[in-house]
């Protein structure tokens, strides 16, 4: 069989798979600048499909078996299967099927620095800051994030500079197709058990990832205030840069960290010198170790220090990453992408410093097996807040095979409310605002579409 970079050539036709998917959009988006024709298949309407059209890019509504017709290579994203009828078509007739992760990782070789930041959680805000970082650099880097950046308008940028900057998803070892040159380890916790077996499963797969650096001047950038990426990376022997928030043995830091309205200030030492001071516009403790991962794959590849300082100051969170939805009856609504315990216990720790007089959670969970499998977990952290609404689980690529609901969740939870549907979740956050409350709709799924209901209410 062909390698895929055969076909990253002009006058190639791939046809794409879920091409309105957060990284299979951006993908027509690189390929067709490199001559490839393009089409695209996905289930429903949106924006996303909207702008490809915009861009020449033919996309059909369904999964036709004849959309296939013609195409040199066919390209599916993670939750396709060889069961849908487009790609069932396309085996029959010979035609290459590549995963949308060996099109990037083709993608990649093409750049002397591919930065490729991993993790549990934190992915996409740390992928956001090192953007940010590498443009006020003037190193005008291509991009692929999992979610919208402000600064670019959508979650990925074709730049003409030497560095790809590429958020990294663990899924279905997606990121093992792909080749850093710089690695980024933020944490290695539970998830995905639908693939993995469990966490020593997980860690050997991030292990992989880590290996992929070249073993003469690649670098894998390690947070070495979680105990399972020191696991994960005991013994490596290739070049290894650590950072912490408070280990002044790490070859990364923060030191003389303040905090304003919830706000962090801080130095970043790198190397034993003080590399960037850096004030955020985004709070959260979990988010200066973020800052701390970008910073330090900055440091190694190069970018100065004052970069640092600029790209960081610009950047007030991803899209869907604690993000400004509007206000109701005095209430500040916001939208954040959550769906793991851990990434819950660090928004809403973040959130109750910010001086609300309630934090009122609506948080739908995703997928029936991550809410089986982490649901001692969700139960503690949502008593973070001072009263969670709970949506039904959003089902996502599953079926309800394990007879769970967030009915269960809520059973468990003092005060907490079920609520079946959207429209159920917009009604109780409006009968609950009162001015001075911080309304937050959280989870991977639709929940935001029950807030946006709600400041329409207003």
């Amino acid at each position: 069989m062909k390698r895929i970079e055969e076909y990253i050539r002009p006058g190639a036709r791939a046809h794409l798979v879920g091409v309105g998917g957060v990284s299979m959009a951006p993908l027509a988006e690189v390929l067709k600048g490199k001559g490839v024709e393009i089409t695209g298949s996905d289930m429903k309407e949106s924006e996303t499909v909207e702008r490809l059209r915009s861009l020449g890019i033919p996309v059909v509504i369904g999964h036709l078996p004849q959309s296939v017709e013609g195409a040199d290579c066919v390209i599916r994203t993670a939750a396709v299967h060889n069961d849908n009828p487009e790609i069932a078509a396309a085996l029959a007739a010979g035609i290459p099927v590549f995963e949308r992760a060996q099109a990037w990782g083709a993608i990649m070789r093409h750049y002397k620095n591919a930065l490729c930041v991993a993790g549990t959680h934190g992915k996409t805000t740390t992928t956001s800051m090192c953007t940010h970082i590498f443009l006020a650099a003037g190193r005008d880097p291509s991009v692929m994030i999992g979610g919208t950046l402000p600064i670019l308008g959508v979650g990925h940028r074709v730049g003409h500079g030497d560095t790809i900057i590429a958020e990294s998803c663990e899924y279905c070892n997606s990121f093992l197709s792909f080749s850093p040159t710089v690695a980024v380890i933020l944490n290695v916790e539970p998830d995905h058990l639908d693939f993995f077996k469990d966490l020593d499963d997980i860690k050997s797969s991030f292990r992989k990832f880590a290996e992929l650096v070249p073993a003469h001047d690649g670098h894998v950038v390690a947070n070495w205030d979680s105990a399972n990426v020191r696991e994960t990376l005991e013994g490596f022997r290739r070049s290894t840069f650590v950072f912490s928030l408070t280990d002044r043995e790490a070859h990364c830091y923060a030191d003389n960290l303040t905090w304003e309205s919830g706000l962090p200030t801080f130095d970043v030492i790198a190397m034993g010198e003080k590399y960037a001071h850096v004030s955020l516009r985004v709070g959260g403790k979990h988010n200066v170790s973020n800052a701390l991962a970008a910073a330090s794959a900055a440091y190694v590849l190069g970018v100065p220090g004052a970069a640092v300082e600029e790209g960081l100051a610009s950047f007030t969170g991803a899209g869907r990453r604690f993000e400004r939805k509007g206000t109701y009856h005095g209430a500040d609504v916001y939208d954040d992408y959550a769906h793991h315990p851990d990434e819950l216990r660090a928004l809403l720790t973040m959130a109750k410093t910010l001086g609300y007089q309630r934090v009122i959670c609506a948080f739908q969970p995703h997928t029936y097996t991550r809410t089986a499998a982490l649901f001692d977990q969700f139960v503690e952290v949502l008593q973070l807040a001072d009263t969670a609404v709970l949506a039904e689980i959003y089902a996502a690529r599953e079926q309800n095979t394990l007879g769970i609901s967030s009915l269960d969740l809520a059973r468990r939870i003092p005060g907490a409310v079920f609520c079946p549907h959207l429209e159920g979740v917009t009604a109780q956050l409006a009968d609950m605002a009162q001015p001075g409350d911080l309304i937050l709709t959280v989870g991977a799924g639709d929940i935001y579409l029950a807030g946006e209901s709600l400041i329409k209410m207003s």
